[in-house]
């Protein structure tokens, strides 16, 4: 939430879903250049390395540089594409890295472990953890945000114009890293984030693996009893691509089974009191169904603001 917060003109315009995702949105950069280089962020990436948080070895910041990014992409295609059920396309395959238009102009957060080296990127420290951030008025600017091509979040911004949205997405951590401490660094760097650009409201899309919802249906509906989102910060899945996921009723669902069977970044996303949208939508490249999620910054638990500022301090 992958992973991976300006009133707009004629916003509602720009947050239409583009026909085909990514490579068509207007305003981004052309698939070729974001292969190739990533240009248009590496034309303003150059600034002083700044540490959100360390713990040991491992220190989670941005990405200063097109490289760093590119080491991000890699770790990406090695989790979904090698480890996980999505299927590359040719560019990505022959690159052998996630790679869209919007990586030009998201920021990246990056867990990295300068303890370990990356041998394919010159001996530099490995990228074990990333999230990609966009802020809502680069998404403004650049076509809009990514989570509109499966819901329609264009009625969720407008009820609340005065609030700063921040989209989530491409989470994913190398696996040795899987555990409490990268996960909370990412969760510290996305806080101090979160702070410095004044995020209101954080949005993205969640995955759950498989393509089948009537094998999901305990974990869809209940998503769908318990943390449905209240009208005010309610999104619905586009029409052609509505799943329902009101599959069992609230009585027959045991909460503990159902917990078991979510994603532990979805798990994460409602400890900290996040909502989630009216529908799913299945993923068939990266063989997933995704569900909404919205959590506005004012309704995270204290506890867990309290801890990453802690957190923050210590390191």
């Amino acid at each position: 939430m992958a992973t991976r917060l300006n009133p707009s003109r004629n916003l509602f315009g720009r947050f239409r879903p583009a026909g085909g995702g990514a490579a068509g949105v207007p305003g981004l950069i052309t698939t070729f250049q974001a292969y190739s280089g990533l240009q248009a962020f590496a034309a303003r990436a150059h600034r002083p390395a700044q540490t959100l948080g360390r713990i040991g070895s491992l220190e989670v910041r941005l990405a200063q540089t097109a490289a760093e990014v590119r080491q991000a992409q890699k770790l990406r295609y090695r989790v979904f594409y090698q480890e996980g059920s999505a299927i590359p396309n040719p560019g990505r395959l022959f690159a052998r890295r996630d790679v869209d238009s919007y990586d030009a102009i998201c920021d990246h957060l990056l867990v990295i472990d300068h303890d370990a080296r990356d041998r394919t990127a010159l001996n530099r420290p490995t990228v074990v953890g990333t999230y990609r951030l966009l802020r809502q008025s680069l998404a403004e600017d650049h076509g809009g945000f990514y989570t509109a091509g499966e819901f329609a979040i264009g009625g969720l911004i407008e009820r609340h114009t005065n609030l700063q949205f921040l989209e989530l997405g491409r989470s994913c951590v190398l696996a040795p890293y899987r555990n409490k401490r990268t996960v909370e660094l990412l969760w510290h760097g996305i806080h101090a984030y979160v702070q410095h650009h004044r995020i209101d409201v954080m949005i993205g899309c969640a995955s759950l693996e498989g393509t089948d919802p009537h094998r999901l249906a305990l974990p869809l509906s209940f998503l769908h009893h318990y943390s449905r989102a209240p009208e005010a910060w309610r999104a619905r899945a586009l029409p052609a691509r509505y799943v329902e996921m009101n599959r069992l009723s609230k009585e027959t669902i045991d909460p503990k089974d159902a917990l078991r069977a979510l994603p532990p970044l979805v798990k994460g996303y409602l400890r900290l009191g996040a909502y989630i949208g009216d529908g799913a939508v299945i993923d068939h490249e990266f063989g997933t169904t995704d569900v909404l999620v919205v959590l506005p910054f004012a309704e995270v638990k204290q506890k867990y603001l309290e801890h990453f500022d802690r957190s923050r301090r210590a390191a």
